[in-house]
């Protein structure tokens, strides 16, 4: 139907990265107790991350590992430090082949993963005396984790020497290690002195500086002595405890911040003589999708277990002497032999659900002053990547599309991708459709590495942050980028179903009253209109709400139509124009809308 006149309406232009990544000065990252989450670089984070040993892995096989961790979703590792495989004897220390740690951050940042740090001293992990020397053993009246003088001087010589190595890996100083954990599951051992942890933990801090995030762990059961005030408390269970009770209880002693489970069991240890240990997927699965519904970041113990080489297998008593096998399998989701499970491609599938939009943050290592292309090998690109630098829109990539695309910038400029995932593969392939970069990107002959990313919940902030908060409009740029707009409409009478036409727009997701219609993408068609169910719209004169958000550039006067009949290929249709204006706002007025 008509409309009886012209209406001019508010419009909300706001950039896509400035609302869903809040901007900051420096790399960081810290707990936002007011809103129970992390901020990485003052954005909103949750971390999915696996548990990958480097001493379980021959070190040509770092990089395959940690590559196929990344693909399954993961955007974070955890691993430990044994003491006694760098410290064999006193004062003797070996960083060199397969304990070169440095070399193993370095392989975790080119994989784009961040890191979580256990370097105990006591690290358990079913490795040998838990990662602490034997030549300890040599004064027979030591007391192991405990204020002992003994202990403590040896612990010290050692953290002096590992902790300012591990300085400059760092997140806040250009590392990729964004927490370390102060020594492990401490409440489950017999000793609760919390000397011992207090001097740890000031041990740290001396080292390693205030502005690290520190942790500890434990089980349910060890809570009370393992956490320390000063220290961030997690908890670990599997997926067949009670994760409603024990998150629960973890709140008695951290009220504030995000939830974490810092080991999440995928399967399990194996003992000589007894059966090999597993977990099954659908118990694994659900678990993991259960927290991540609940906003919790969750480390997967473990991702890839691999093997114990040599004598380094560990025992446990449990009432009798129990010795581990040589194999550390797990029932992992990458086997022992670096295969892809089953469980590995159930897991993806859960942590895949915030699907949609990914971005991908990097920054210039040096001034790019030519324009320069920019582009990703081997059809890297999985589906759709909008690329800007310093928030300048500057073009698309595109999966299996040659686009000449060329950038500029000042050393240390933004380098942002929103990757759009335009759907998985459901017929033709057996393979499987992996979305975000499957590549590095390059620039010039420069691989860009050291990427961050961040899965973004539009959803979630067009259906709770748009009714809350309202921004001074701004005329639109063409081209724009990613950026909402946003505007209200009433409807006059019942009306009935309807089709939404957007003239002039490029592509984009469009929302009424919070529910996603779905994607347009006018500019290449066929496809022009999107349907609109009735139910969807509030009538007699009931506020409705449309939020767009255009990925590419909109029309100078941005406008949307309502039509009676869908236009899949241009055909003849009634409209009801509504002007998404930047003028001075006027008072809405009632629309009527045609069935059929």
């Amino acid at each position: 139907m008509a409309p009886r006149k012209r209406l001019c309406l508010p419009v909300l232009l706001l950039p896509l990265l400035s609302l869903l990544l809040p901007q900051a000065d420096n790399r960081s990252f810290i707990v936002d107790r007011i809103n129970d989450r992390f901020l990485l670089d003052g954005a909103p984070f949750r971390y999915v991350s696996g548990s990958l040993h480097y001493f379980r892995v021959p070190r040509v096989l770092w990089a395959d590992r940690l590559f196929k961790m990344r693909m399954s979703g993961l955007n974070t590792v955890q691993f430990y430090v044994p003491w006694n495989y760098h410290e064999p004897e006193p004062g003797v220390y070996n960083f060199n082949g397969s304990r070169d740690l440095f070399a193993f951050l370095k392989e975790a940042s080119l994989a784009n993963l961040l890191v979580i740090l256990r370097p105990g001293p006591y690290i358990c992990a079913e490795w040998d005396m838990g990662g602490l020397p034997a030549w300890l053993l040599q004064k027979p009246e030591i007391n192991l984790r405990t204020s002992d003088p003994d202990f403590l001087a040896a612990v010290d010589s050692w953290f002096k020497v590992l902790l300012p190595k591990l300085y400059p890996w760092l997140y806040h100083n250009g590392g990729n290690i964004i927490s370390i954990q102060v020594e492990n599951e401490y409440g489950s051992y017999r000793a609760c002195d919390v000397n011992y942890m207090k001097h740890l933990a000031g041990l740290f801090r001396a080292l390693l500086g205030d502005r690290i995030l520190l942790f500890t762990t434990d089980g349910p059961e060890g809570l009370r002595c393992g956490s320390l005030q000063g220290l961030y408390t997690t908890v670990d269970f599997g997926p067949a405890d009670n994760m409603t009770k024990i998150f629960a209880l973890l709140r008695n002693y951290e009220p504030h911040g995000p939830l974490v489970n810092s080991e999440y069991y995928t399967g399990w240890l194996d003992y000589w003589g007894q059966n090999h240990s597993t977990r099954s997927v659908l118990a694994v699965t659900r678990g993991l999708e259960n927290m991540l519904k609940l906003g919790a970041s969750v480390n997967m113990y473990m991702f890839h277990g691999g093997t114990n080489f040599g004598y380094w297998n560990g025992a446990d008593e449990k009432g009798r002497f129990l010795p581990i096998t040589t194999s550390y399998d797990y029932d992992a989701p990458i086997s022992e032999a670096g295969d892809l499970t089953p469980k590995l491609f159930a897991l993806r599938n859960v942590i895949s659900e915030d699907h949609g939009f990914m971005l991908y943050r990097t920054f210039l290592p040096h001034p790019i002053p030519e324009p320069t292309q920019f582009w990703v090998p081997n059809n890297g690109v999985h589906d759709r990547a909008y690329v800007m630098v310093d928030g300048v829109f500057h073009g698309v990539l595109e999966r299996n599309m040659k686009h000449q695309l060329f950038l500029t910038g000042k050393g240390g400029a933004k380098l942002d991708i929103l990757l759009e995932n335009m759907g998985r593969l459901s017929f033709g392939s057996n393979s499987s459709d992996f979305k975000g970069l499957l590549e590095p990107p390059v620039l010039g002959q420069m691989v860009l590495t050291q990427w961050l990313m961040f899965p973004l919940n539009v959803d979630k902030l067009v259906k709770w942050w748009f009714p809350l908060h309202l921004m001074k409009s701004t005329r639109p740029q063409a081209p724009s980028g990613p950026t909402f707009y946003s505007t209200t409409f009433p409807i006059f009478g019942e009306g009935g179903d309807t089709f939404l036409f957007l003239p002039g727009w490029t592509k984009g997701q469009v929302w009424i009253n919070g529910f996603n219609l779905g994607r347009y993408w006018t500019k290449r068609g066929p496809q022009q209109t999107l349907y609109v169910p009735r139910p969807l719209l509030f009538s007699r004169g009931g506020l409705n709400k449309i939020t767009l958000l255009e990925l590419e550039s909109v029309p100078l006067q941005p406008q949307i139509q309502f039509v009676d009949r869908p236009i899949l290929n241009s055909t003849s249709h009634k409209t009801f124009v509504y002007s998404l204006s930047v003028e001075t706002p006027s008072a809405p007025e009632p629309m009527e809308l045609s069935g059929h």
